[in-house]
């Protein structure tokens, strides 16, 4: 038995054993993650480093970081070596760019399979296809077609989330990018009263994903809802931040998403 521990302990001090237990890590454990936009804000700051669980979804389909080739084939179909929980409404997930798959991108997932979701001049209204707790933290409601859908649903629970015109404006954008023929993910509907909305019904397995900062990111909205197999993980702790002048954000280190979520940032 010690013979055994013996060689187990050379080889894990060996400069091959090291670099496999540590893409072990990276393939099925996590992986670091830096926040390069403000999409997220006010919940998550450009510059915030942080750690990929990459286990909260299922295990997916190991590829070789930076260089993203894949490690093994995909087996199952799904973009995952084993399958597993899917994101929740109102999980932070850090997924593929369905239009590029070698870029991760971090949004919150806004809407599961079923679920319908209008964007007006207002901002985000949700119908759920099952009963969810978020409709009680809504104090607007829509009808459309015979269906109510409740306005920004999440935004209690999660006060991160916020509505910044400068530089830019989504709804303005969806009219300009359907003015010019630019396809989007909503399709766009007139509302009773005569006003323009985007809508779209999730399909089977996929996850509308939407930036906090909800008039300046790239998102569902323009370019359609995420499926299963482009899921990575979810964030799980910071381990380093700064702010544009390299000053340290100590204030933000070792803080879980979950604790990050209680407070706005300003």
């Amino acid at each position: 038995m010690n013979q055994i521990f013996n060689k187990l302990g050379k080889f894990i001090n060996s400069w091959t054993g090291t670099i496999i237990i540590v893409l072990c890590v990276i393939f099925f454990v996590a992986q670091a993650f830096v926040i390069p936009s403000g999409s997220m804000l006010n919940t998550m700051l450009i510059g915030d480093n942080l750690f990929v669980k990459k286990y909260s979804y299922g295990i997916p389909t190991p590829t070789i970081p930076w260089i993203e080739i894949k490690v093994l084939p995909d087996f199952n179909n799904n973009g995952h070596l084993f399958e597993g929980d899917r994101p929740k409404r109102g999980d932070i997930v850090i997924f593929r760019y369905p239009l590029e798959p070698k870029i991760h991108y971090v949004k919150r997932n806004i809407g599961i399979s079923g679920d319908e979701i209008l964007y007006t001049k207002e901002g985000l209204w949700v119908a759920f296809a099952s009963d969810n707790p978020y409709t009680e933290d809504s104090s607007k409601t829509l009808i459309y077609k015979g269906k109510t859908y409740f306005y920004e649903p999440y935004a209690k629970k999660h006060p991160g989330i916020h509505y910044e015109n400068i530089p830019f404006n989504a709804f303005v954008q969806l009219q300009s990018y359907l003015q010019s023929g630019h396809k989007i993910g909503m399709e766009p509907i007139t509302l009773d009263n005569g006003e323009l909305a985007f809508h779209t019904k999730i399909k089977e397995d996929e996850f509308f994903m939407m930036g906090d900062n909800r008039n300046n990111s790239n998102d569902s909205r323009f370019w359609g809802s995420v499926p299963y197999r482009y899921v990575v993980g979810k964030p799980w702790f910071i381990y380093l931040s700064w702010d544009s002048d390299f000053n340290i954000r100590w204030e933000r280190i070792g803080k879980t998403i979950e604790s990050l979520e209680t407070q706005k940032t300003p």
